[in-house]
C-alpha cells in the first residue's frame, strides 16, 4: 500500500514582504521535515503575498521574488515544498495580442536544494476582485506528474480545479494518484461550501484524493478564510483546517483507500463566520499597516457600536479609544450608551461636545444662509465637524479613524462625504444593516456588550429634532431586499418590483444607488463579506446616463 504524508502550512503573509514571508516558508519547511512530511504545501503566491496587483509591473518586484525563491530552495530537505511565487515565462510563449506580459502564477516544487519542477496557473480568474489575465499568461502544459516518493502527484493552483475538466482531472488521467491544489481564496458568505462541494466532486470524479491548502488573513479588502480541506478518493472530507486562524498540519493518505476522517474542526455559525472575517480583515489591516491603535466616533447607535466591539475583538481593548461628540441633538441616552458600551468592552472613552463648534459654523455662515430654510446642510456640518476632529486625533496620536457606515448607508448615499465617511477603514462597508442587528445580537449571545437600549432602539442619526431613519428609508428589510437584488445581483427594476417590492420604493432606491457612486469612490476600503461589495466587485462609472 502506498502512503503520502502531506503536510500543509495555512499561514497569513503580507503582499510585498517578501523577505519575511520567505521567512515564514522556510520555518514551514523545517516544521513539516520535523514531522517527516513528504510533501508541504504552501500558499498560491506565497512569497509575493496575494493578491500583488500592480507591484507585478515592477522589474525588481519580480527579481526580489526570484532571488526569495533561491534562498528557500537552498533551504530545502528531504521534504518536498510547494512554494507558490511569479516565474518569468520566455518572450516566444506570451499569447497573441497586444498585451505585453511575460509571467506566470507559478507553484516551485523544490527539495534537498533543488528546483524540482514547475507549474504554472492554467486558468486566470478575470472577474470579481480577481484580474489576473492583467498580469499573467495562462500555463500550457496542464497534466504534468511529479513523483514524490513513490506516489505521482498533480499539483495546480486555485482557479485550476474549479473547472469540470480542469488542468487536475488532467493529471487524473495522466496518472496522478493525488491531487494537490494550492490557494489564495478569499472569503464570501457561502464560499465555504461551495469550494466542499466542488472539492469532493472533483475528487469522485478523479477518483484520487484532493488536498486544498488555502491562505489565511486580510488583505486590504479581502479576507481569506483558511478552511483548507482534504478528501479521500471517494469524496469525503477527512480533514478540515479552523477558520480564520494560521495552522501547521499533516495527514497521512493511503493510496487506493477509504480513509476514516482524521480532524473535522466544525464549520462557524453564518454570523460567527462572517463576524471572523471582520474582526481578522481589521486586526490585520492595521496591523499590518504599522498602526497600533484605532479611534472611532461613537454616536450611541448600533454601527459605532459593533465598529467598536469588533475593533476591540481585533486589536484588544487598550487599542481602541471611543470619542462621543454630542451637539444639542443629541439624545442623553445616546451618550449614556456609548459610555456603558466603552466600559463593557474595556477602552478607552472621550467625550468632546461640539455644539459649540457648531453654533461658530452656524454665525460664520449666517451671512450666506439668510434667508434659507435649515435642511441637510447643517446635519452634514455637524457630521463633518465630527470627522475633522477624529482625524485630528488620528493626525496627533497617529490612531486609524475606523469609519462606521454599514453597505445600506453607502448604497443610498447615507453617509456623509468628508463626515462620517473619513476613515481609514470601513469595517462594515460591505455589511447590510440588517445583518448589523444580526452581528449584533450574536456578539450579545454571553452577556451584554452592546447595550440593548442600542439595538432596540428605533436607529437616527440624530442630526436635527426627532429625526429617524424611516423619515426618508423604508424599514431596512424592505430595502436590503432591494439593495441585494440591484447591487449585488445586477437586477433590472422591473426584476425587483416582480419579486414583490413596491414600484416606487424600488425606483427611488435605485436612483439613490445610482446617483452615489461618486460618494463610494471616495469611500475607505472595508472588508468583502459577500460575492458583491463595492469596490474591485463592482466598477460602475460615476458619469453615467444608463
Amino acid at each position: 500500500m502506498k502512503r503520502i504524508r502531506v503536510a500543509c502550512a495555512q499561514l497569513n503573509l503580507k503582499v510585498g514582504n517578501i523577505s519575511e514571508n520567505a521567512n515564514s516558508i522556510i520555518a514551514a519547511m523545517a516544521w513539516a521535515e520535523g514531522h517527516d512530511a513528504d510533501v508541504l504545501l504552501l500558499p498560491e503566491l506565497a512569497i509575493t503575498g496575494y493578491p500583488p496587483e500592480d507591484l507585478l509591473l515592477r522589474p525588481a518586484f519580480i527579481e526580489d521574488n526570484l532571488a526569495a525563491l533561491e534562498r528557500i530552495t537552498e533551504a530545502s530537505g528531504e521534504t518536498v515544498a510547494v512554494v507558490g511565487f511569479v516565474d518569468r515565462v520566455p518572450v516566444d510563449h506570451q499569447p497573441d495580442d497586444s498585451v505585453p506580459r511575460a509571467l506566470a502564477n507559478a507553484a516551485a516544487l523544490i527539495g534537498n536544494g533543488r528546483r524540482l519542477g514547475t507549474y504554472h496557473k492554467a486558468l486566470l480568474p478575470n472577474y470579481g476582485v480577481f484580474d489576473e489575465a492583467r498580469y499573467f499568461v495562462p500555463g500550457a502544459q496542464v497534466d504534468q506528474v511529479w513523483a514524490i516518493g513513490e506516489v505521482k502527484c498533480g499539483v495546480s493552483v486555485c482557479e485550476d480545479i474549479w473547472a469540470p475538466d480542469g488542468p487536475p482531472t488532467q493529471q487524473a488521467k495522466a496518472g496522478a494518484e493525488i491531487l494537490l491544489n494550492i490557494n489564495g481564496s478569499p472569503y464570501h458568505i457561502g464560499k465555504g461550501e461551495e469550494r466542499a462541494e466542488l472539492l469532493a466532486s472533483q475528487a469522485r470524479a478523479s477518483s484520487v484524493p484532493v488536498v486544498y491548502l488555502n491562505l489565511v488573513g486580510g488583505q486590504d479588502e479581502l479576507v481569506f478564510d483558511g478552511e483548507s480541506m482534504v478528501f479521500d478518493a471517494t469524496g469525503q472530507l477527512i480533514y478540515r483546517a479552523p477558520q480564520f486562524k494560521e495552522e501547521l498540519f499533516h495527514v497521512d493518505i493511503d493510496i487506493g483507500q477509504d480513509q476514516p476522517a482524521v480532524d473535522l474542526r466544525p464549520r462557524m455559525s453564518e454570523e460567527a463566520e462572517v463576524y471572523a472575517a471582520l474582526v481578522t480583515g481589521l486586526g490585520d489591516y492595521v496591523r499590518k499597516n504599522g498602526f497600533s491603535e484605532v479611534v472611532i466616533g461613537l454616536s450611541g447607535g448600533i454601527d459605532s457600536a459593533l465598529t467598536c466591539a469588533i475593533a476591540v475583538d481585533a486589536l484588544g481593548p487598550e487599542a481602541v479609544w471611543g470619542v462621543t461628540m454630542p451637539t444639542r441633538y443629541s439624545s442623553d441616552g445616546s451618550i449614556s450608551d456609548s459610555r456603558e458600551l466603552a466600559a463593557n468592552l474595556g477602552c478607552r472613552f472621550d467625550m468632546i461636545p461640539i455644539d459649540d463648534v457648531f453654533a461658530q459654523f452656524l454665525t460664520s455662515l449666517a451671512p450666506q444662509f439668510a434667508d434659507t430654510d435649515p435642511d441637510v446642510t447643517e446635519e452634514n456640518l455637524q457630521a463633518r465637524i465630527r470627522g475633522a476632529i477624529l482625524m485630528a486625533l488620528s493626525n496627533k496620536f497617529r490612531s486609524m479613524v475606523v469609519a462606521t457606515g454599514n453597505k445600506s448607508e453607502m448604497a443610498v448615499g447615507y453617509a456623509t462625504l468628508y463626515g462620517d465617511m473619513a476613515g481609514g477603514y470601513a469595517v462594515l462597508k460591505d455589511v447590510f444593516k440588517t445583518w448589523v442587528y444580526r452581528l449584533a445580537v450574536w456578539r450579545n449571545r454571553d452577556g451584554e456588550v452592546i447595550p440593548t437600549d442600542t439595538i432596540d432602539k428605533p436607529p437616527s442619526a440624530e442630526l436635527r429634532p426627532g429625526q429617524l431613519d424611516s423619515d426618508s428609508l423604508p424599514d431596512y428589510d424592505t430595502l436590503d431586499g432591494i439593495l441585494e437584488m440591484y447591487v449585488e445581483q445586477d437586477r433590472a427594476i422591473q426584476d425587483i418590483v416582480a419579486a414583490g417590492f413596491p414600484p416606487t420604493v424600488v425606483a427611488r432606491v435605485a436612483q439613490l444607488v445610482d446617483r452615489n457612486e461618486y460618494k463610494r469612490r471616495q469611500a475607505a476600503p472595508g472588508v468583502r463579506i459577500t460575492a458583491k461589495a463595492f469596490g474591485k466587485d463592482r466598477r460602475i462609472p460615476i458619469t453615467n446616463g444608463y
